[in-house]
């Protein structure tokens, strides 16, 4: 026998590096090398190099550019668009919230009560007033007390997923991208998610807000642990029409889907947007360390995975189809450098289109059609035969700029968007919209097939597994057959409509009792399992319906308030109950669970309404301002209460009026409170602090 796997160098590099986090995690959390005040916001080679670029027009320009640099990112919000409470919430913001911002900012700033405050300014070039600036900080926000409302409004609303607090600049791809409801659309390098979400949202406002669009969003990312970031950012949106990927974005690969008239063909984007990785010196007033760390070789290094990474993107993209490239890097050597670098080889094929006029009122800086790449000692050079022997592997010919006619008459790097902080109070962010016009010269189009890539044909893989899948291995997706017990007895009780399609219910086990169903879309449902084998899926689908087995109960599931926006359109009018206003803030205020409200104390139009409901799930519906709010909830024998989080019943509360007293908490009260209780017990059993009381007689009693 040979030695255990334990006494060899054969151990599993995934189960090693958990073990290594594991017991990293015992340990107390290293501290930062310098806190964020103590860092100097300087750095000698960042200014050399960008006044060289001449990025600014001037130097008076210059100067407030690099004086926006060394102050704190305001704090910027969305409202989630794709909501059908956006509007009612929009006109909450602008009077309950706005009032008490006013209040909290004076409180803060010791001002006077008539004192005058700048008020939240909202982003003129997004739509319908849905984004907002606070001149505030995230640190003003997290550790003024004052502020402490208006902290727990934007942690849950965000938690509830009805606004997303995400920087402004960041906003500006997705919306270029100009998704509809019917596109296919690829997310390349998606993590952390806030652009994903965005995506989504666009999918789904397009279509009036339709549980159901006809396309769909695909996110990846490289990275196993960050994919699964992503699930939790995107989660909240709920969306039955997305699914997550994991694998490189570089060689992503060619996947299939079926057509309406049946026939599987290779699968080809819409829309894709390639938010690669970058050096980030433009997120600099957020990220303080950057200011120590910048050099010029990070931008080198990128520059040919953000190359291949576009590359990549563009070969996935469908004929006419649009792409956003964009960095939060103000490197021409990570931008404007790598979209030359493309279209140079691509002839013709990609054309960099004008996106500005989707964004009114934006102020921003024209793509650069001029750069000097340089080393990483500020060495610059005009041409790569200018480069020495030494330097060839870092500074590559494709980082060099076109001739100034061929860069706007050819290529029209004029056309990109150039944001810099001090234009609006912003981050720094790059963005280019190209569009396919036809086919790249590497691919090759078969007669009356779609073009299909070189680089990347359609290989069915072996049946052993030839590569190490990193990262967790994902529990099964086990879509629903022709005919399912759990189906049947779902279809019954909720009175699903005939255009149901069960094939779109899934679960993630293949024995034992289905404790969750969850539903997809028919399309997301058709790509999984046409490319199971060839790419990794992290996730997919929304919880819809959940085990809850219940005496006297004819049905062992009940709705999952995630999905309920999914699959409740199709529910039937005998599962759901019109509840008044006054009622519905009765049933969201209790928050013991084991004393849900009596149906006795309800008004006399909801106990109607719940006279013909049968025990058990069903959907609650109240209109509030035209506008329709629906929850889960249960009926029982002589109760009914309402399934709803913690997040989403301050949400509902909030559009209802609703007292949310009990659910706001002081934080630091709280803190105060428990250094008081904590000082009170060390005082109890402090021996010192009876030094002065006389000393208790011993009894002499055995």
């Amino acid at each position: 026998m040979g030695k255990p796997k334990h006494m060899t160098n054969k151990q599993n590099p995934f189960a090693r590096k958990k073990r290594n986090n594991k017991e990293k995690g015992a340990e107390p959390p290293a501290r930062r090398d310098k806190p964020y005040e103590s860092i100097v916001l300087e750095n000698e080679s960042f200014e050399a190099y960008y006044k060289h670029q001449q990025i600014c027009g001037s130097e008076a320009e210059w100067e407030q550019f690099m004086a926006h640099m060394r102050r704190n990112l305001p704090v910027t919000f969305r409202i989630t668009g794709s909501k059908a409470q956006a509007t009612l919430l929009l006109k909450l913001i602008k009077q309950d919230f706005f009032e008490e911002y006013f209040r909290a900012v004076k409180e803060l700033r010791k001002e006077e009560t008539d004192a005058l405050v700048e008020p939240p300014r909202c982003l003129g070039w997004y739509p319908r007033d849905m984004a907002w600036q606070l001149e505030l900080s995230r640190k003003d926000i997290r550790r003024s007390e004052p502020l402490f409302k208006l902290h727990n409004f934007l942690i849950s609303e965000t938690s509830s997923g009805y606004i997303s607090r995400q920087e402004a600049v960041s906003m500006i791809p997705p919306l270029v991208l100009g998704v509809q409801s019917h596109h296919k659309v690829l997310d390349m390098c998606a993590a952390p998610g806030s652009k994903t979400a965005q995506l989504i949202e666009s999918l789904h406002a397009s279509d009036g807000g339709h549980c159901n669009p006809t396309g769909f969003v695909m996110a990846n990312d490289v990275d196993n642990n960050r994919c699964y970031m992503l699930v939790h950012q995107t989660k909240r949106l709920n969306s039955p029409c997305f699914l997550v990927t994991n694998g490189d974005s570089s060689t992503f690969p060619s996947m299939q889907y079926t057509q309406k008239d049946g026939t599987v063909c290779p699968l080809k984007f819409d829309r894709v947007l390639c938010d690669v990785p970058c050096s980030g010196d433009g997120t600099l007033r957020k990220n303080a360390d950057i200011w120590n760390k910048w050099n010029l070789a990070q931008a080198s290094n990128l520059h040919g995975l953000q190359y291949r990474i576009l590359k990549r993107g563009a070969e996935l993209l469908e004929v006419g189809g649009k792409l956003v490239y964009s960095t939060c890097s103000l490197n021409p050597i990570e931008n404007e450098a790598v979209l030359h670098h493309l279209l140079k080889e691509s002839k013709d094929s990609l054309e960099i289109v004008e996106c500005s006029d989707t964004l009114p009122t934006l102020k921003y800086a024209h793509g650069m059609t001029y750069w000097e790449p340089a080393s990483k000692d500020l060495t610059f050079y005009k041409t790569f035969d200018d480069v020495p022997e030494s330097q060839r592997t870092v500074i590559r010919p494709g980082m060099f700029p076109p001739s100034k006619e061929e860069a706007v008459e050819k290529y029209h790097l004029d056309r990109c968007i150039r944001i810099l902080p001090h234009q609006q109070n912003t981050g720094g962010f790059f963005v280019a919209l190209l569009e396919k016009k036809k086919p790249l010269p590497w691919e090759t189009v078969a007669d009356g097939q779609e073009p299909t890539t070189e680089t990347a044909p359609i290989v069915e893989p072996p049946q052993k597994k030839t590569k190490y899948m990193r990262g967790f291995k994902e529990d099964p997706f086990v879509f629903f057959e022709e005919k399912e017990e759990v189906f049947d007895s779902l279809n019954k009780f909720f009175q699903l409509s005939e255009d149901f399609e069960p094939k779109n219910l899934l679960t993630r086990c293949r024995v034992g009792k289905k404790k969750n169903v969850y539903f997809c879309s028919s399309i997301v449902r058709d790509i999984v399992q046409l490319n199971e084998k060839r790419v990794k899926i992290i996730n997919l689908g929304v919880k819809s319906f959940v085990r809850c087995a219940t005496r006297n109960i004819e049905c062992d599931f009940r709705l999952a308030s995630e999905g309920l926006a999914s699959v409740n359109p199709f529910v039937g009018s005998q599962r759901r109950v019109m509840v008044q206003k006054k009622d519905l803030i009765e049933l969201l205020s209790c928050t013991d669970p084991t004393k849900p409200p009596e149906i006795s104390s309800l008004t006399p139009e909801t106990q109607q309404n719940l006279q013909n409901v049968a025990s058990g799930s069903c959907v609650l519906e109240c209109m509030v301002d035209d506008v329709k709010l629906t929850t889960v909830g249960w009926k029982g024998a002589m109760s009914l209460r309402a399934y709803v989080d913690q997040y989403d019943t301050m949400h509902m509360l909030r559009l209802l009026g609703g007292d949310l007293s009990k659910f706001e908490k002081n934080k630091f009260q709280d803190k105060r409170a428990a250094e008081v209780a904590e000082e009170d017990d060390i005082e109890e059993n402090d021996p010192a602090a009876d030094e002065g009381s006389e000393p208790v007689q011993e009894s002499n009693d055995d």
